[in-house]
C-alpha cells in the first residue's frame, strides 16, 4: 500500500440542520475506493517513470525548438500542411513541450498525489485570520502530500523541463530584430554622394539655391535603381534612411557665416547644409527666419542658429543640428564630402557633447 493513504472522513457531530451556516446534516461518505497505484508499488513506480518521461521529453522538444529556429530555413515556398516549414517545426516542438508538461502534471495528480475525499462548508467571501492561517497550512500540507519532496525523479525532471522551456522564449527574442550596433551613428551619406531635391530627385547645383531660400533635400542613393528599374533601397529600409538622412539647404551672405573651428570650408558660396531632424525628439524642422538665419522646430520651438554652426539658442534641444560638409563634383552638382560627424536625431545617454 502507498505511504499516502486517504483519510477516512467521519460525520461531523457539530452540524446543526437549524443553523443557516449548516444547511444540511452530513450525509456521510461512501467507502473509499483505492487506486491501483495506491495498492501496487510496481504500478506506482511505473506511473512515476511515466510522469518523469513526459517531463524529460518536454525538455527535449524545447531544445528541438531552439535547433529548428536556427536550422530550418525561413522559406515561404517550403510548406507542410499549409504552413511554412519553420513555423510548423516551431509550433510542433513548442506545443508538444507544453502539452507534455501539462499531461505529466495531470498524470502525477491523478495517480500519485494524495487521494481522499473532503468536506468544505460554504463560507462568506471575506476570510477570517484563522481561515487564512488554515489556508497556508493546507498549502503546506498539499506540498507534503504531493510527494514532491519524496519523489526526486519527478521533481528534478519537472524542474528540468520548466528550466529548458525558458530557452525558446530567449531564442524568440531574436525575432524582435537585430541589435542596432552603431547604426544610430551613421546615415547613407558618404563622400561624393550628390544632394538631390527630396521630391523629384533632381541633383542640385549651387546656382539653384537662392539666397534666403530653404530647400529640402535627400541623398541621391534613395533615388538609385537597379538594372530592372527597382529602387536599390526600398521598403522600410528606404523610410528609415530617408528619416535619418533628410537635410535642408540654404544660402546666406558668406560674411554672415560664423563657422565653428574646423568647419571653415564646409560651405559653398554661402550655401550650408544641415540635418532636417531636430535633436530634441526628432521632429522635422523647416520654419526658417531669413533675416536672423534661425530655424525653428514646430513641435517644441527649439531654435537653431544656422549661421553659427546650427547651435541651439532656444528651446529644449540639447545639441546643435548636425552639419554636412559640402563640395561640388566635376559636373557642378552639390555633393557631400562625408557623412555627418554628429549623431542625427534625438540625443541619447551615450552622447556626451556640449551644445
Amino acid at each position: 500500500m502507498s505511504e499516502l493513504e486517504p483519510r477516512d472522513e467521519e460525520p461531523r457531530p457539530d452540524l446543526d440542520p437549524d443553523d443557516p451556516a449548516d444547511p444540511m446534516a452530513n450525509p456521510g461518505l461512501p467507502e473509499h475506493e483505492w487506486r491501483p497505484t495506491d495498492v501496487d508499488p510496481a504500478l506506482e513506480r511505473r506511473a512515476e517513470r511515466q510522469v518523469a518521461g513526459m517531463f524529460g521529453l518536454a525538455a527535449v522538444l524545447a531544445l528541438a525548438f531552439c535547433v529548428c529556429y536556427f536550422v530550418v530555413p525561413l522559406d515561404t515556398d517550403t510548406r507542410f500542411l499549409g504552413f511554412t516549414a519553420q513555423n510548423f517545426a516551431l509550433g510542433v516542438c513548442l506545443g508538444g513541450a507544453l502539452l507534455l508538461i501539462g499531461l505529466g502534471a495531470i498524470q502525477w495528480a491523478k495517480k500519485l498525489m494524495a487521494d481522499h475525499e473532503i468536506i468544505e462548508m460554504r463560507h462568506p467571501a471575506k476570510s477570517s485570520d484563522d481561515d487564512r492561517q488554515a489556508a497556508l497550512e493546507q498549502i503546506s500540507q498539499g506540498g507534503e502530500e504531493s510527494g514532491i519532496g519524496r519523489r526526486p525523479l519527478i521533481r528534478n525532471s519537472l524542474f528540468g523541463a520548466l528550466g529548458v522551456l525558458g530557452l525558446p522564449a530567449i531564442v524568440m527574442l531574436r525575432d524582435l530584430g537585430p541589435l542596432p550596433g552603431d547604426k544610430q551613428y551613421h546615415t547613407v551619406w558618404k563622400k561624393g554622394m550628390r544632394i538631390v531635391n527630396d521630391v523629384s530627385g533632381t541633383p542640385i547645383k549651387p546656382s539653384d539655391v537662392a539666397e534666403g531660400q530653404l530647400t529640402n533635400a535627400e541623398p541621391a542613393a534613395l533615388f538609385e535603381t537597379d538594372e530592372h528599374g527597382e529602387p536599390v533601397i526600398h521598403g522600410s529600409d528606404a523610410l528609415a534612411a530617408k528619416g535619418k538622412a533628410a537635410v535642408i539647404l540654404l544660402r546666406m551672405p558668406p560674411e554672415d557665416i560664423k563657422a565653428p573651428k574646423g568647419r571653415e570650408n564646409w560651405s559653398i558660396d554661402g550655401i550650408l547644409c544641415y540635418s532636417k531632424i531636430c535633436t530634441h525628439v526628432g521632429c522635422p524642422i523647416s520654419l526658417y527666419e531669413q533675416q536672423t538665419h534661425h530655424v525653428l522646430c514646430p513641435c517644441h520651438q527649439s531654435t537653431f542658429d544656422l549661421a553659427d554652426g546650427g547651435k541651439v539658442i532656444f528651446g529644449p534641444a540639447y545639441r546643435a543640428l548636425p552639419q554636412l560638409q559640402l563640395g561640388v563634383d566635376d559636373e557642378g552638382y552639390l555633393i557631400a564630402m562625408n557623412d555627418f560627424e554628429d549623431v542625427v536625431g534625438p540625443s541619447f545617454p551615450e552622447i556626451h557633447q556640449e551644445p
